[in-house]
């Protein structure tokens, strides 16, 4: 790009052409827009000083015959004008490789989410069965979680949240709620098939449209109310055709479903304006609710009755069943951390859709794993109410 052309006297000698030296202006490039220099050796032309130029070509130097002086032609266009190359240059759309890796990102939060739910619910069955505490497999469910995230602190894998009492006041009627769903649903599988709970633990949305109804007052377009009759429907036809109904496992998942809706409506409530990252939120909820339910544990359950459920589970099951409770434990805390962290990368709706899916892909597996029998009819109520589920996240949105 020539930015200006500043004119200076130079001399050359030409022993073929003049019979003297004489001194021409020679062409000299500067770096700094002299404009006046332009206009002083081009007295005729007109350039914009708002513009760069181009040079396209400059001739061969020439002396001519009849004034026997130097000519020097030089053609220039400016720069919004300039002439293509004839060089295709396809650059990669951003945008395109920006939403493909997003969509990836999301992909590998769901199948992460999925599996390791699915492998949660299937050890932490097979822990009931043969060790028939929900209390305490609450409680060691939480620890775990605690202690894996205390030690990524202190090793600085993960960051520490920045927390005040602020903080933790408002954190305190979630992990309220949250210790009651989680204790309530450990019961609830304690008693009746995985699948059974997760059925009637797919109707929470009619739980959350009717308190955010009744109790907070807030209104919702007809489709959302349209979308509970499935649900409530599908779940009493499932109910109703249960081979192994338990009136305990049914009201615990029902109690669940109550005290999540709560959870969420205290945490939105309270943690807005909150800069603590999912991962994080989660930790700080898990330590609080362990705090919570310890002391409950042992008044319900027991050292002593934990003390000789154990030797009973090992002696059946081998060291095996030390394994079954670790993984449980373990898995428990990684589905849910996952699940929050997915919470900062994608939509509610987004997130709705992968829960529905995830209890499908739980029913699923644990009526393969455990050969839970299931009757046509029980099999369409369940369908009905994963269907109401998908409806609703579409509706409320």
């Amino acid at each position: 790009m020539l930015s200006s052309i500043k004119l200076s006297p130079s001399s050359f000698t030409s022993t073929g052409f003049l019979p003297k030296r004489r001194s021409i202006p020679t062409p000299q490039f500067s770096p700094l827009p002299i404009i006046k220099s332009l206009h002083s050796a081009f007295p005729t032309q007109s350039f914009s000083s708002q513009k760069p130029l181009h040079v396209a070509s400059i001739d061969n130097l020439a002396i001519s015959k009849n004034t026997q002086q130097r000519k020097t032609e030089c053609q220039a266009y400016e720069a919004d004008r300039s002439r293509p190359l004839d060089i295709n240059i396809e650059l990669p759309d951003e945008d395109a490789r920006l939403e493909a890796a997003k969509r990836i990102k999301i992909g590998i939060y769901f199948a992460t989410w999925w599996a390791l739910n699915v492998v949660f619910n299937i050890y932490n069955k097979k822990v009931l069965n043969a060790f028939p505490f929900p209390w305490l497999t609450s409680t060691l469910s939480l620890a775990a979680g605690s202690l894996l995230m205390l030690v990524s602190w202190a090793t600085r894998v993960a960051d520490a949240p920045k927390t005040d009492f602020e903080f933790w006041k408002t954190l305190f009627p979630v992990a309220v709620a949250h210790t009651i769903g989680h204790v309530a649903a450990t019961v609830s599988m304690s008693k009746v098939p995985v699948s059974f709970t997760h059925i009637i633990k797919s109707g929470e949305p009619a739980f959350s449209v009717l308190v955010s109804r009744f109790l907070l007052g807030d209104s919702f377009p007809m489709p959302v109310y349209l979308s509970l009759v499935p649900i409530i429907g599908g779940c009493a036809l499932s109910a109703l055709t249960e081979l192994n109904f338990n009136m305990t496992g049914f009201m615990g998942a029902m109690l669940s479903n109550l005290a999540f809706v709560f959870r969420n409506i205290f945490s939105k409530k309270g943690m807005n304006g909150k800069s603590v990252s999912g991962m994080n939120y989660y930790a700080c909820l898990s330590m609080l609710s362990l705090l919570i339910l310890t002391p409950f544990a042992i008044a319900v359950e027991g050292p002593q009755l934990w003390a000789v459920g154990w030797q009973k589970a090992v002696s059946q099951i081998g060291p095996n069943f030390v394994w079954w409770v670790v993984a449980q434990s373990v898995f428990y805390h990684l589905y849910n951390q996952v699940s929050y962290m997915s919470l900062d990368q994608i939509s509610p709706l987004t997130f709705s859709i992968g829960n529905t899916m995830k209890r499908i892909s739980v029913i699923v597996s644990s009526i393969i794993i455990f050969h839970t029998p299931v009757q046509p009819i029980n099999a369409l109520g369940a369908a009905i109410a994963i269907l109401g589920t998908f409806l609703y996240s579409q509706a409320k949105q």
